[in-house]
């Protein structure tokens, strides 16, 4: 099963309203920066998907909770 851009950016709204970014920095939660690092690599390489099982295990944790939450 694969992972597409609008569904990873679906996915990091969705931590990101969960877990908004805090402090003076506005530093992003550590939900958020998993999936944004998955994000940066799917723009840099021009994907427009990725196979879950080619993500780290904590991106795939946090794509699974937000699509059993989405459904």
């Amino acid at each position: 099963m694969d992972i597409t851009l609008a569904e990873l950016e679906q996915a990091i709204n969705h931590w990101r309203a969960l877990r908004p970014s805090q402090g003076e920095e506005r530093a992003l939660s550590p939900e958020v920066d998993v999936l944004a690092e998955v994000y940066a690599v799917m723009i840099y390489q021009h994907a427009k998907s990725i196979p879950l099982d080619a993500l780290p295990p904590a991106a795939r944790q946090l794509l699974e909770s937000w699509r059993k939450h989405a459904a």
